[in-house]
């Protein structure tokens, strides 16, 4: 397997485990990972949330670590890397409204890189209007949104994958292992 560079698009009170994890493991197989968010820098930290299912109507919402970003989201160039990632929990909700944030998303679905979004990470590619005609999966609660964007929303369990294309999508962190086993799929092809 070649190493890729992989860029992670985060901000604060992202879900715990879906930056940590994905930015660990995808280290650990020997891919360089840059996480970055708007308005800071190399050495910043973020607040991330830990968010679980214990029976409730939705997930409920701990706090989570910080976590510190390693590259400058003002240095991103979307042509330096091979692939996105974009994890859930509410950072996306708030991303979104982030124009510089969607142009580097639209910019790897342009180029038909690889993209993995879990949960709420979906959340910027509806905002890109980026879902018209692809399927893909998501936390529950964003289908509407996937739909109303022009996509299909493929209902499924919270430890499955979804593929389409270049796109993999996931339900919520139980799916790591589906998830990231498709996305590493995806950048060896």
């Amino acid at each position: 397997m070649a190493s890729k560079r992989i860029l992670i698009v985060t901000g604060d009170y992202v879900e715990d485990y879906e930056i940590m994890v994905p930015f660990q493991a995808l280290q650990m197989v020997g891919h360089e990972v840059h996480a970055v968010c708007p308005d800071k820098k190399t050495g910043d930290q973020i607040r991330t949330a830990v968010h679980d299912f214990e029976g409730d109507q939705t997930y409920t919402e701990k706090p989570g670590h910080n976590f510190t970003l390693n590259a400058t989201f003002d240095d991103v160039n979307a042509a330096d890397y091979s692939a996105l990632l974009l994890p859930g929990g509410r950072a996306p909700e708030y991303l979104r409204l982030n124009e510089q944030v969607l142009n580097v998303v639209r910019q790897f679905a342009e180029d038909r890189k690889p993209i993995a979004a879990i949960c709420h990470g979906i959340q910027l590619l509806t905002a890109a209007n980026l879902l018209q005609g692809r399927s893909c999966t998501s936390y529950a609660a964003c289908s509407p949104e996937v739909k109303l964007a022009g996509g299909t929303y493929v209902e499924t369990a919270v430890d499955s994958v979804h593929v389409d294309g270049n796109l993999v999508t996931a339900p919520a962190w139980p799916a790591h292992p589906a998830w990231l086993a498709a996305f590493l799929k995806l950048l060896d092809a």
